[in-house]
């Protein structure tokens, strides 16, 4: 295979990893008795985003190469995934929260570091090689977000929405990808961080960008925003399947295929990096992550109207506005740190940035979205077409417009509080 093919191959799988089980968990939770935890489930992935990646990025740049800890953690993580899949299909309703908990915490602790860690291989390799990475990766990574698409269909396809066996799918391309890491091209370790201090290592010296007004608004924007990120991923599920309970509406094919239907988020967040550099260059900056911030509006109002049959259109809408909302803020956001910041920090500051969306924000926004989805609904089991089915209940209405409200609320105070003048002809403002 060329290089760029070997990537490709490495990009796909390292995303179907985590489409297998990340949009379709939350039905497994559920019935298996830890409906009430799915906000803990996913907040854990934000948890360990706050250190586990940085640790992990210290041991690739002195001691081990890249490619081979890629491996070693894909392994581990699908040795614990595996371990928490088997011990689901083995006690049926009666799993043990702490028990699972600990082994899928585990896993997602080695998981995590690896979506950075994917990255360096990656840059690395084509480097080393003489490409071009601004032209040569985006076209690679695209081929993640195919991977994760295929894997949710695959789980949807197989029936194993509802079940543990989602894990073990998972823990199978885990072990795949780790033992093919191992045959990537060498990454050398360097020796360049040998006069920096620890706090430097792990990025801490960023934390000097919250004396400028404007970073610091805008890092605290990134965490506010960065609530929104999880939300759908851990509760879309159970709330497409919810409608089961519905005569009218427990044999459409967004309620049989829920995972297929959110899956067009997925395909549009494909689409959507396409149009970005067009979107910066036109309006700037600012008013990109506006249109962002506003699309995540749409994202949950249009859940909060919709309904798999008359209103399948507004589902449908708001799996396509999912790109904007979230291409348009990480990648937008991400180009404004790079060029707001100086270059001896600009590795630390993409971290902070990193640490404020998907690790302190999503954290938060998902053990708060647990707890509104709480005060609206409950697991009840429902008999459809005679069979007994677990099925998360209630005025799902209401909590899809309080995050909706919720998001407006950000998206104003972004634009009244940010100030950014946009430069035309530039993707600079």
């Amino acid at each position: 295979m060329s290089l760029k093919t070997r990537l490709i191959v490495m990009n796909f799988l390292q995303f179907a990893v985590w489409g297998a089980y990340l949009t379709s968990m939350s039905r497994y939770l559920g019935p298996a008795g830890m409906g009430s935890h799915i906000g803990i489930f996913y907040s854990v992935q934000g948890i360990v985003s706050i250190f586990m990646p940085a640790l992990i990025g210290i041991i690739a740049d002195r001691w081990v190469p890249a490619q081979k800890l890629l491996g070693i953690c894909h392994i581990l993580a699908a040795i614990f995934m595996i371990s928490a899949g088997l011990y689901g299909l083995n006690s049926g309703t009666g799993v043990e929260f702490g028990y699972f908990f600990t082994l899928y915490t585990l896993s997602v602790a080695f998981y995590m570091p690896t979506l950075a860690l994917s990255n360096s291989v990656a840059y690395t390799i084509l480097e080393r090689a003489g490409f071009d990475t601004v032209k040569a990766f985006p076209p690679i990574r695209v081929f993640g977000t195919v991977g994760f698409i295929c894997s949710m269909w695959l789980v949807d396809i197989l029936g194993y929405q509802t079940s543990s066996m989602q894990f073990i799918v998972s823990a199978v391309l885990g072990i795949v990808l780790g033992l093919y890491a191992f045959t990537l091209p060498n990454c050398p370790v360097t020796t360049d961080t040998q006069d920096k201090t620890l706090a430097q290592r792990l990025g801490l010296d960023a934390f000097k960008l919250f004396k400028q007004r404007r970073m610091a608004l805008f890092f605290i924007f990134s965490m506010l925003l960065g609530v929104s990120l999880q939300i759908t991923n851990g509760f879309a599920n159970p709330f497409i399947a919810s409608f089961e309970a519905n005569p009218i509406y427990s044999d459409t094919f967004g309620v049989q295929h829920s995972n297929i239907l959110i899956s067009l988020s997925q395909i549009s967040e494909a689409i959507c990096i396409l149009l970005i550099p067009f979107f910066l260059s036109r309006f700037g900056i600012k008013k990109v992550i506006l249109i962002a911030m506003f699309a995540w509006v749409l994202r949950f109002g249009l859940f909060g109207l919709g309904n798999p049959g008359s209103g399948l259109w507004l589902l449908i809408l708001s799996m396509l506005v999912y790109g904007v909302a979230f291409d348009f803020f990480n990648v937008s956001g991400s180009l404004f740190v790079d060029k707001e910041t100086p270059h001896n920090i600009r590795a630390s500051a993409q971290g902070m940035f990193m640490l404020m969306t998907n690790g302190i924000g999503a954290t938060i926004g998902t053990l708060g979205a647990q707890w509104v989805v709480n005060q609206f609904t409950s697991w009840q089991d429902v008999v459809v077409n005679g069979q007994t089915k677990s099925l998360m209940i209630g005025n799902w209405q209401s909590v899809w417009l309080i995050f909706a409200l919720y998001a407006l609320v950000v998206t104003i105070l972004f634009g009244i509080l940010f100030k950014y003048k946009h430069k035309p002809a530039s993707t600079e403002d």
